[in-house]
C-alpha cells in the first residue's frame, strides 16, 4: 500500500496506519484548498482539527448535525473550550446557528457551509472541516449543490397512489447515486426526495464552490476507542448532560423532539421519563448504542473511500503525523 491510500478499516478501527516517514509521495501544493479532519465519535478529531487550524492559519467549519443547534452543548460535544486553549483562539463556524424549534436540514447545512467556506477563503484563511456526520461531510465535499424545491401538489397526488416499494424504485431511478439511505426508509421522506429530484432535473442549481480537500481521518484500536467512548460518556454524565436535557424540556421542547436529536438526548429523555429505570442502566444502554454508532460511522467512511475519496488515517489523532502528511501535500 502506498501512502495516500487508507488504512484497512474492516476491523472497525482496529488499524495500524502506515509509517509516513517511509511512505509519502508529495503532491503539488495547488491540489488542495481545504483540510478535512473526520473520524468516529470520541476519536479526538476536534482537538486535532483545532491544533492543525492554529498552526496553518485555518478556521474550523463544523460538520456535525447537532452542533448547529443552540442549547445542545454537552450532549453534542461542542467542546468550545478547545478553540480557545493553546494560545491563539481559532475561529469556528456552523456551530450554534439554528434554534432547536426548527428542523435544520442537510440542504440548509450545505447552504450555510458554502457561505462560510467562501467567507473563510476570502480572508486568505484555510477552511478546516471537522466532523463525523456523514451526510454533512458529503454535502460539503461532493461538489453537488442541492436545490430548494417547492412542494408540488400534483406530483404528491400522483405519488399517493404508489406503494412504498414503487416509491423507492422511482427514487432510485431518479437518483441512482442516492447518498441518504434514510430517504428510502420513511414514506414521507421518500416522497419529498422524489419531489426534489424531479424539480432538480429541470432546474439546474448554480455551480458549487470548488472544494479540493485533503482528508485526514482519526483512527484507534477498537478496544481503545471503546474505552475512550466510555470515559467520555462518564465525564459528560457527571458534568451536567442529564441536567442539560432536563433544562431543554423545561424550556418547552417536547420529549419527542429531544429523542430525535441523537443518542445522548434520546436515552436521557427516556431516563427522565422513567423508561430507563436508573443511572447504571442509562450508562450501559447509552454506551453500547454509542459504540454501535461509531461502527456505523466507520462504515460511512469506508463507503467514502469506495466512492473515490482518499483518507489519510492518522493513528491516535497524532498531531506530528498529521502535520507530516499536510506538509507532504503542500
Amino acid at each position: 500500500m502506498t501512502y495516500g491510500q487508507s488504512c484497512d478499516l474492516t476491523a472497525r478501527f482496529r488499524v495500524k496506519c502506515p509509517d509516513p516517514a517511509r511512505m509519502i509521495s508529495p503532491m503539488a501544493s495547488s491540489k488542495h484548498n481545504t483540510l478535512v479532519v473526520l473520524g468516529p465519535t470520541a476519536s479526538g478529531k476536534t482537538s486535532l482539527g483545532v491544533q492543525l487550524a492554529r498552526f496553518l492559519g485555518g478556521e474550523i467549519l463544523s460538520a456535525d448535525s447537532r452542533q448547529v443547534y443552540r442549547g445542545l452543548d454537552i450532549g453534542s460535544g461542542k467542546d468550545l473550550e478547545e478553540y480557545a486553549t493553546g494560545g491563539t483562539a481559532v475561529p469556528y463556524h456552523l456551530i450554534d446557528i439554528a434554534d432547536l424549534a426548527e428542523e435544520f436540514s442537510v440542504f440548509a447545512y450545505q447552504q450555510a457551509f458554502y457561505g462560510a467556506f467562501e467567507e473563510v477563503r476570502s480572508r486568505g484563511a484555510l477552511p478546516v472541516v471537522v466532523g463525523g456526520t456523514g451526510l454533512y461531510l458529503e454535502a460539503a465535499l461532493s461538489g453537488y449543490r442541492m436545490v430548494a424545491a417547492p412542494e408540488d401538489p400534483e406530483l404528491r397526488a400522483e405519488l399517493e397512489g404508489l406503494d412504498d416499494d414503487a416509491l423507492r424504485t422511482r427514487l432510485v431511478a431518479l437518483r441512482p447515486e442516492l447518498h441518504n439511505r434514510t430517504d428510502l426508509e420513511d414514506r414521507r421522506r421518500t416522497v419529498r426526495a422524489i419531489e426534489i429530484a424531479e424539480y432538480a432535473r429541470d432546474h439546474a442549481p448554480p455551480p458549487a464552490p470548488e472544494v479540493r480537500p485533503l482528508i485526514l481521518g482519526t483512527c484507534w484500536d477498537r478496544d481503545v476507542l471503546r474505552r475512550r467512548i466510555a470515559l467520555r460518556l462518564r465525564e459528560r454524565l457527571e458534568n451536567g448532560m442529564i441536567e442539560e436535557v432536563e433544562g431543554l424540556h423545561a424550556a418547552g421542547h417536547s420529549w419527542e423532539r429531544l429523542e430525535l436529536l441523537g443518542l445522548e438526548y434520546r436515552f436521557i429523555a427516556q431516563f427522565l421519563q422513567g423508561v430507563i429505570k436508573n443511572r447504571n442502566d442509562l450508562f450501559q444502554k447509552l454506551n453500547a448504542a454509542i459504540v454501535q454508532f461509531s461502527k456505523r460511522q466507520g462504515t460511512w467512511f469506508r463507503r467514502m473511500e469506495r466512492k473515490g475519496a482518499t483518507i489519510h488515517w492518522i493513528e491516535e489523532a497524532d498531531l506530528n503525523t498529521a502535520m507530516h502528511v499536510v506538509r507532504a501535500h503542500g
